[in-house]
Order: C-alpha cells, then sequence, then structure tokens
C-alpha cells in the first residue's frame, strides 16, 4: 500500500469538518453509483476496538508496557460505564486524541497499523459482519469503515478487507508527521452522520439507497442518516430502537465470550487513544535518557 497520505478533508455549510481515506482497490462490479454502505468498526466489523489492539500490538513491540497497557484499559471501561456521552468527557476524548500522534510519521502509524492489524486485529474480524460487507461489494456498491480511531488506521483495516476506504479523525499533519491538533472533530456520535452527509455530497450517493451498520447506540445519528439501518451485535439501547423502528438486527456473538471480547470498546477511542500515546511518549523518553 502506498505510504503517501491520501486524505479528502470537506468542510460543510454550518463548519462541520470530516475526513475520508480510499484504499488502492479498483471494483471487480460495475458500480452502483449512488448506493453504499457504511459501517462502524469497533463490535460491528471488529471484536473489541480497533485501537484498544492497536495499542496491544504497541505493547508487544515494548513501545508501552502491560502496565500502561491494563490502565489504559481500564480508563476506558470507566468512560463507558460511569461517563457516557457527556458533553465535558467527550472533551477530554477529544484532548487525549490531540496527544495520540504528535510527533509521529504518517507513513510509520501505517506500517505499524498495517503489521498490527494481520497479527491481532485480522482474527477478531466479525465474519459474519464481513460478509455483509462483501454483498454490498458484489452489487457494486462502495463499503466505507467509520470509526473515531485516526483515519489512516481506518484506511489500514479497510484496505486489509478489500473495502472501499475509511472515513476517521482527521488529524493535521505537516511534513510528513502529525502535529497533535484534529482537523474538525472526533469522529464519534453525530460527526459521524456529519461526515457521511458530506461524503454523499461529494460522491453523489442518494443517502436513501445506502445502508449503515452499527453496535451502539451512540450512532443512531448514522442509522438514522440513511434509508436501510442494521444494528449489528447490538448493545441494549440499539436493540431497543432497532425494533421500535423496525430495523434489521444481526449478531453474530455467542455466549459469555463474545461480552468478555467486546469491553475494549467504541465510547472511549479518544480517551484511549491519549493513553497509547502517554505510554509511548514516556517509552521514548526512557530510550533516549
Amino acid at each position: 500500500m502506498a505510504r503517501s497520505r491520501k486524505v479528502t478533508v470537506s468542510t460543510d455549510a454550518e463548519g462541520h469538518t470530516a475526513g475520508w481515506a480510499e484504499t488502492d482497490l479498483a471494483p471487480a462490479t460495475a458500480p452502483d453509483t449512488t448506493a453504499a454502505a457504511f459501517f462502524d468498526v469497533d463490535n460491528t466489523m471488529m471484536q473489541g476496538a480497533s485501537i484498544y489492539w492497536f495499542a496491544r500490538g504497541l505493547a508487544s513491540r515494548n513501545y508501552l508496557t502491560t502496565g500502561d497497557l491494563a490502565r489504559f484499559a481500564w480508563q476506558q471501561l470507566r468512560f463507558r460505564l460511569l461517563a457516557r456521552e457527556h458533553a465535558g468527557d467527550m472533551s477530554l476524548a477529544k484532548e487525549a486524541a490531540l496527544a495520540f500522534v504528535q510527533g509521529w510519521r504518517v507513513d510509520e502509524v501505517e506500517h505499524l497499523a498495517e503489521e498490527i492489524f494481520d497479527e491481532t486485529m485480522a482474527p477478531r474480524i466479525w465474519a459474519g459482519t464481513h460478509q455483509l460487507a462483501q454483498r454490498h461489494l458484489d452489487a457494486g456498491q462502495r463499503v466505507w469503515l467509520v470509526s473515531a480511531a485516526p483515519v489512516e488506521i481506518g484506511r489500514v483495516i479497510a484496505a486489509r478487507l478489500g473495502l472501499t476506504g475509511a472515513i476517521g479523525t482527521v488529524a493535521e499533519v505537516r511534513d510528513g508527521a502529525y502535529t497533535g491538533r484534529l482537523v474538525g472533530d472526533l469522529m464519534h456520535g453525530p460527526a459521524k452522520a456529519e461526515a457521511v452527509t458530506q461524503l454523499a455530497a461529494v460522491e453523489g450517493l442518494d443517502l436513501t439507497r445506502c445502508a449503515a451498520y452499527s453496535d451502539s447506540a451512540n450512532d443512531l445519528p448514522l442509522l438514522s442518516a440513511v434509508g436501510r439501518a442494521v444494528a449489528v451485535n447490538p448493545d441494549g439501547s440499539l436493540l431497543r430502537q432497532a425494533r421500535r423502528h423496525g430495523w434489521e438486527v444481526r449478531d453474530f456473538r455467542t455466549g459469555r465470550r463474545a461480552v468478555k471480547i467486546a469491553v475494549p470498546s467504541t465510547a472511549a477511542a479518544g480517551l484511549v487513544a491519549g493513553a497509547v500515546t502517554a505510554g509511548l511518549a514516556l517509552q521514548r523518553r526512557r530510550r533516549a535518557g
């Protein structure tokens, strides 16, 4: 995969900024140019949170200690169970995300993401969800991942899965390295719906012909923005909403094991990212000392 950054950034009339990155994969079927599918990543396409498994991969390479990993895993669980979606907590998550990639080169992050996907993420892809995505591809439709993770990590996952691209959190880049500032907001909650709406305007998509897949009630704005909403491995709140609206439900989990795997979850992706970075910075200082 090419190492140059290929991110499209769009700002709408209300000032909402979104970014997406396409893969280099060519469609194998005659394109259906006005329809697409949008898949949440964490606990929808993948068991657990992509940024958590990325951190696990960093820990295995001695960028992080097991203590660092345990601390931010606990922070993420605490955020999900206690904080939920209060504005102040998302502000903290945004500040954490600002620190995540500061000083890193884009090509370094993508290279690590490729290696770590193959090692720790690929075995955790829900085969059933991947098959749903493939059905859209077989129909000539584009398939986009939508994640709070940095867009470069999302693009790596999309490329490995043979998908069109990824919508994700965009970090500012200068001279091939991240500055530590975000372009727009974290790709979370309503921001996902705004980003999909912007991409649809740019790409000529008819949202009434599009589909969205998610596990979380946090993505209700995204699910409500398209013509077909599908709840995949839904949390309790989303399951209730799906039944209320008559949305399709797909559940690929089995018993207790699925519940345990899903603990590193979507809600605190930005917070976990900041914890990853804190560990990375500490490790680099130790090496430099």
